[in-house]
C-alpha cells in the first residue's frame, strides 16, 4: 500500500540511520509531500538556526499518490530553511526520482547534521546507506548521476544531486534530477552543499499494493482524457512551456531590462515556435518528452545548433529560461537561451534567480551604481549576450567581486553594493521575481507578494484570471469545496474578488503538492482540470483512505499555515518590505510602457493593493499584522505546535 511507505531519518554528523512508519494520524492531517514536510520542518529545525549550519534539516519526499495508478504523480519535493531567504525553503520538481524512492520503500527522508566529508545516500528496498562521494564531488549534475549509476552498477538508479554551484554554496543553487528536472527555488542545492551531501540515489523493486486496482485504472483513464483533451495541455505537448512566455510577451506581461519595460520587442528568434523548430531540427519529430506517468510531454529535447557549445544535448528550455536569458537581460538570441539553459542545468543553479540578478546588475551598471572595476572588466549592459553567459559562469564559480556578491543573493548583494541598489531589486522576501510583470494583473501581484517562500508563480497564482472566464464559471470553480458568495470579476485588471481567488489557489496548489501531482494537472492553466471535487476518488481507489473535498481543503489550509508559522518564527513581518507581504516600489510608482492598449499606463494602486492584502489575511484567519489568530490555530489543530509527533 502507499500507506506502507516509510520515513527515513539520517544524521550525517553521527552516521545514525533509522526507519519509521508514518502514523495514519499524520497522513490524515498532512497527506504527504510538501504538507508533511512543512510539519517536519517546523518540528525539526530549531528557531533561528543557521541555514548552512548542521541544525538545518533537509527534507526530501514524494506525495501520497506517488507511483500509484494515478497519472502525473512524479513530483519530488525538497524542503529546508532557505539558504537564500532564511524563511521557508521549498522546491518541487518532476522526473523519475520520487517514484523510485517510493519503490525503494520511502515517501520521506529527514536528513540532519553535516558530514565531515563528501557523501551521498543510497536508498534501496527499505535500506539507507551513507556512501563516500569523493569521486563524485566536483562533477556537473549529469556527470554526477552517471558516475553514481556506474559505481552502483545499475542504470535504473535515479539520483537527485547538487552541482558545482551547490558545492560552492551559491545561495540559490538548486537540486537536479535527470537532465533538467530542477527543484529550483530557495537554494536547496546550497543546503546539500553545506551538508557535504552530493546526492541521494534511489533504486527500488518493492511492490506498492493499490487498494482498488481495477477501479483505479478505470478512473485514471477518465483522468487522462480530462487532461489530454484540454487545449492548454495539447499546446504544451506541442510547444512546451515556452508557449506561456510567448503568449504573455505578446500582450505585455513580461518584464524586460530588469523592470524598465514589460515586453520584449523584435523577439521572433526566442518565440516558442522558433525554439520548437530548433528542437525538431536537432532531435527529429519526436523531440518532446515528459515525466513519469504523464501523458502531456511538455518539454523539448534539443542540441545547441551552433557556437562554442554546438552539439550539447539538453532539455527544455522552460519559459523561465526565456525570461531569464531573453526578456529580462533584453537579449534576442535563441542560441543564448539554449546555452544559458544548458549552463544552469549543468551547474545546478536556479535559472530564474540567476537571470534576474544578472539583469538587476545590468541596470545598476547602466545607471553607474556599479562600474567596470566591480564587474571585472565586463561591459555588463542590456543586450550583451556574451556578458550574460559569462556572468553565469562567474556566479556559479564565485569568480570575482560582483559574482561572489550576487552568489549570496539579492539582499546580501544590495548591502555589499550599497548606494540605492536595493531600490532596483525586484524581489519579495529576498527571492527574485519571476520574469512576469504583474502591474496589469492585481490578483497575480497579490500572489507573488503573499506566497510563503517569496516571490512565486507556483504557490497561489490565479493564472486563469487571464482567460476572462464568465463569472458563473469562476463561481463554480472558486465556490467549492468552501462556499464563497463574495465578489468575483472576469477582468484581470480588477481588484475585487482577487484575494479569495489567491487564497483558493494557495490551497489548491498545496493539495497537489501533498498528493505529488503536477500543477499542470489541476486548476493552474486549465479551468476544467481536476480539483478538490476530483481528488477524493483517486485517493480512495489508490490508498483506501476516505477524504471529502472539504477535508482535503483543510489539510491544505493546515499545511499552508505551518509554512506561515515557520516564516513568522524566523522573522517575517508585514512592515519590513524586505521580508513581508509586499512588492517592490516600482509596481506602484512606474507604469507599464509597452504592450496592448489595455496594459500601457497601468500600475498597481497602493491603497487598493493594501486592502487586498487585508482581505487575504481575513480569508486566512490572520490578524491585521499577518499573524494567525488563536481561533484559527485551534480550528486547524495547530495550537499545540511543535507537537513532535514525528
Amino acid at each position: 500500500m502507499p500507506l506502507s511507505r516509510k520515513i527515513g531519518y539520517v544524521n550525517l554528523t553521527t552516521g545514525e540511520i533509522s526507519v519509521q512508519p508514518i502514523p495514519l494520524e499524520m497522513r490524515r492531517r498532512f497527506l504527504g509531500g510538501r504538507g508533511l514536510d512543512a510539519y517536519l520542518l517546523y518540528n525539526h529545525v530549531p528557531a533561528g538556526a543557521d541555514p548552512l549550519g548542521p541544525d538545518n534539516v533537509l527534507l526530501i519526499s514524494g506525495g501520497l499518490l506517488t507511483a500509484t495508478c494515478a497519472s502525473a504523480t512524479a513530483r519530488t519535493h525538497v524542503m529546508a530553511k532557505s539558504a537564500l531567504t532564511g524563511l521557508v525553503g521549498s522546491a518541487n520538481m518532476g522526473g523519475f526520482f520520487a517514484p523510485e524512492l517510493a519503490w525503494a520503500g520511502f515517501h520521506h527522508l529527514v536528513i540532519k547534521g553535516r558530514s565531515p566529508k563528501p557523501v551521498y545516500l543510497y536508498v534501496h528496498d527499505g535500506r539507507i546507506e551513507i556512501r563516500d562521494a569523493a569521486r563524485v564531488w566536483g562533477k556537473t549534475t549529469t556527470e554526477a548521476q552517471a558516475a553514481i549509476r556506474e559505481e552502483l552498477g545499475d542504470d535504473e538508479v535515479k539520483s537527485l544531486v547538487c552541482g558545482p554551484a551547490g558545492e560552492r554554496l551559491v545561495r540559490f543553487a538548486n537540486v537536479m534530477t535527470g537532465i533538467k528536472n530542477a527543484a529550483g527555488r530557495t537554494g536547496m542545492g546550497c543546503i546539500m552543499g553545506s551538508k557535504n551531501l552530493k546526492a541521494v540515489a534511489a533504486r527500488g523493486t518493492m511492490d506498492i499494493r493499490i487498494a482498488h486496482p481495477v477501479e483505479a485504472l478505470e478512473h485514471n483513464k477518465r483522468f487522462i482524457e480530462q487532461i489530454t483533451s484540454s487545449k492548454v495541455n495539447q499546446t504544451q505537448g506541442t510547444l512546451g512551456t515556452p508557449f506561456i512566455w510567448g503568449a504573455t510577451n505578446s500582450w505585455g506581461g513580461v518584464r524586460t531590462r530588469n523592470f524598465q519595460y514589460n515586453q520584449l520587442e523584435y523577439a521572433d528568434d526566442v518565440e516558442p515556435e522558433r525554439i520548437d523548430e530548433i528542437a525538431t531540427e536537432t532531435m527529429g519529430p519526436y523531440h518532446m518528452t515528459g515525466c513519469y506517468a504523464c501523458q502531456v510531454h511538455c518539454r523539448a529535447q534539443y542540441k545547441i545548433p551552433s557556437g562554442p557549445y554546438k552539439g550539447k544535448y539538453d532539455e527544455g528550455p522552460e519559459y523561465t529560461s526565456q525570461g531569464a536569458f531573453a526578456g529580462e537581460p533584453d537579449c534576442r538570441s535563441a542560441e543564448t537561451v539554449l546555452v544559458g539553459n544548458h549552463l544552469v542545468d549543468q551547474y545546478g543553479v536556479d535559472n530564474l534567480e540567476i537571470g534576474s540578478l544578472i539583469s538587476w546588475a545590468m541596470e545598476l551598471y547602466e545607471l553607474g551604481i556599479i562600474d567596470r572595476e566591480q564587474t571585472g572588466g565586463l561591459e555588463l549592459r542590456f543586450g550583451n549576450d556574451e556578458a550574460l553567459l559569462e556572468m553565469i559562469h562567474r556566479i556559479c564559480r564565485r569568480d570575482g567581486w560582483l559574482a561572489n556578491a550576487l552568489a549570496d543573493g539579492g539582499l546580501a548583494a544590495s548591502e555589499a553594493i550599497g548606494k540605492n541598489s536595493f531600490d532596483y531589486l525586484i524581489q519579495v522576501k529576498g527571492m527574485s521575481n519571476l520574469h512576469s510583470d504583474e502591474r496589469a494583473t492585481p490578483g497575480l501581484a497579490l500572489n507573488i507578494a503573499t506566497a510563503s517562500r517569496g516571490s512565486d508563480h507556483l504557490r497561489s497564482r490565479p493564472a486563469i484570471d487571464l482567460y476572462h472566464l464568465p463569472e458563473p464559471v469562476l463561481r463554480k470553480i472558486y465556490g467549492s469545496p468552501v462556499p464563497y458568495d463574495g465578489p468575483l470579476s472576469s477582468e484581470h485588471t480588477e481588484y475585487i474578488g482577487k484575494p479569495w481567488q489567491v487564497f483558493w489557489q494557495e490551497n489548491c496548489y498545496m493539495a497537489v503538492d501533498c498528493l505529488g501531482i503536477c500543477k499542470y494537472h489541476t486548476v493552474f492553466l486549465g479551468a476544467t482540470h481536476p480539483n478538490f471535487e476530483d481528488w477524493p476518488a483517486v485517493i480512495r481507489l489508490n490508498t483506501g483512505l476516505e477524504f471529502t473535498p472539504r477535508e482535503i481543503w483543510d489539510v491544505a489550509e493546515r499545511a499552508n499555515m505551518m509554512e506561515r508559522l515557520f516564516n513568522l518564527r524566523e522573522g517575517l513581518t508585514r512592515r519590513d518590505t524586505r521580508k513581508g507581504d509586499m512588492l517592490n516600489h516600482r509596481y506602484f510608482d512606474e507604469p507599464c510602457r509597452r504592450g496592448a492598449p489595455g496594459v500601457v499606463g497601468l500600475k498597481i494602486d497602493r491603497e487598493r493593493f493594501d486592502k487586498m492584502v487585508d482581505e487575504f489575511y481575513v480569508h486566512k484567519g490572520l490578524d491585521a499584522d499577518g499573524v494567525p489568530k488563536p481561533e484559527t490555530l485551534a480550528r486547524l489543530g495547530l495550537d499545540r505546535e511543535p507537537s513532535r509527533v514525528m
